[in-house]
């Protein structure tokens, strides 16, 4: 940090001061807008002390980090990077694309520590994906601070390994403590993950407005079913097979990504007409996510750690089911943990409609049940979790520079 007044407060007549914030996140939306709220977050609060932010995020050319960096006006440098292709079978992680990418790892350390010597960022986050282990390992080897924030129980693999060379390591859950190398768990805190504040400020009247649905009959529950922004064939598939039913009870707000969107419209298009009057399909939720949650009364969805993140900080009643193939089986654990919570339900092995019609019925029918469940589901919430990741940075950047 430039300057030489304390980031607690400026004394009388000093001038304003940068803060260096050097992000690496990439991949996935998993990592990338956690790191997007923290940053917003870190940024309202620096300026409310009178200091500036600046930040340059670290990631892959052409991956979702580099959109989303330019969308946030944040600059943005590219790094190589090698991804680890796992499997049950370690005989079968010895392939041409493994070792090809293995090969990428000596170049892009070298072009984060040249990186990281230029920038000589006040703090570096690392919110995961594989762009961040030679970032990380740059930051230690440069002796810049390193903040790792990890959003799912398991740890990911590269937090995994940043976590030893980390200077503090930021968890979304506690179930993640045992989990982490032994000279991490004193330099560790739980933060939760980072939900965007936009996200609790929602008007359902403006969600009927957005999407159109006047037809809706609001004695009814709401059920907002989504599989994330590229959808989910599984979850579409039975909840197209059970809508019938779900409409003789209930309004659906379907999310159902591109692959799907055509499929599902030709199908609504032979409801009858009262209960297609209460049922919109659409292939993608954007700035009315905030409404659209604001008028759900129970969501039906996948159960990734953005996902859970916004459903307990929201205090959200929810039917989950599980990506299988997600790494680790993060998302069954995930569901499983707030199902034995009292705070969702989970369908964690076959996913069909009759089991999916068991799970939701006893949450359309009882007001009470929902809401008891959605009050469960609020008490495993972090809403301030970007605040508190931010002070996290805000105290290493301080302590580092001995200001």
């Amino acid at each position: 940090m430039s300057g030489s007044t304390a980031i607690n407060g400026n004394s009388a007549g000093s001038r304003h001061s940068d803060v260096q914030l050097l992000v690496a996140a990439g991949g996935t939306g998993g990592h990338v807008y956690p790191a997007v709220t923290t940053v917003r977050t870190l940024r309202e609060e620096l300026a409310a002390r009178g200091y500036r932010l600046e930040v340059l995020w670290v990631g892959q050319a052409g991956g979702l980090e580099s959109t989303v960096a330019a969308g946030e006006g944040i600059r943005f440098a590219a790094v190589a990077t090698g991804k680890i292709r796992r499997a049950a079978n370690p005989l079968k992680m010895f392939t041409r694309a493994n070792a090809v990418d293995m090969l990428r790892v000596p170049l892009g350390i070298a072009q984060a520590w040249r990186t990281v010597g230029r920038f000589q960022p006040d703090v570096v986050l690392a919110t995961g994906g594989y762009v961040t282990v030679p970032v990380g390992l740059a930051a230690w080897l440069r002796r810049r601070p390193l903040v790792v924030h990890e959003q799912t129980v398991r740890l990911g693999l590269a937090n995994r390994v940043l976590a030893r060379l980390a200077t503090r390591v930021a968890l979304s859950s506690e179930s993640s403590l045992p989990l982490l190398p032994r000279r991490a768990v004193a330099k560790s805190a739980f933060t939760g993950n980072p939900v965007r504040p936009e996200l609790f400020d929602g008007d359902a009247d403006k969600a009927i407005a957005a999407l159109g649905v006047h037809g809706f009959d609001r004695s009814l529950p709401t059920i907002y079913v989504t599989g994330g922004a590229q959808g989910a064939v599984q979850i579409n598939r039975v909840v197209r097979e059970l809508l019938p039913w779900l409409l003789q009870r209930a309004n659906v707000i379907h999310q159902c990504g591109k692959t799907s969107v055509t499929e599902l419209r030709e199908h609504a298009a032979t409801l009858d007409a009262a209960l297609g009057k209460r049922y919109v399909v659409t292939e993608f939720i954007g700035p009315e996510l905030a409404d659209v949650f604001a008028l759900a009364d129970v969501v039906i969805s996948r159960s990734g750690a953005g996902t859970i993140a916004e459903l307990t900080a929201l205090g959200k009643a929810s039917v989950l089911i599980p990506l299988a193939s997600s790494a680790g089986n993060e998302q069954a654990h995930n569901a499983a943990t707030l199902a034995e919570h009292g705070a969702a339900v989970a369908l964690l092995r076959d996913v069909a409609a009759p089991r999916l019609r068991e799970a939701i019925e006893p949450l359309l029918t009882d007001p009470s049940r929902r809401a008891t469940i959605a009050e469960h589901a609020r008490e495993h919430g972090r809403p301030n979790a970007a605040r508190e990741l931010a002070q996290i940075l805000i105290s290493v950047a301080c302590y580092d520079r001995r200001l």
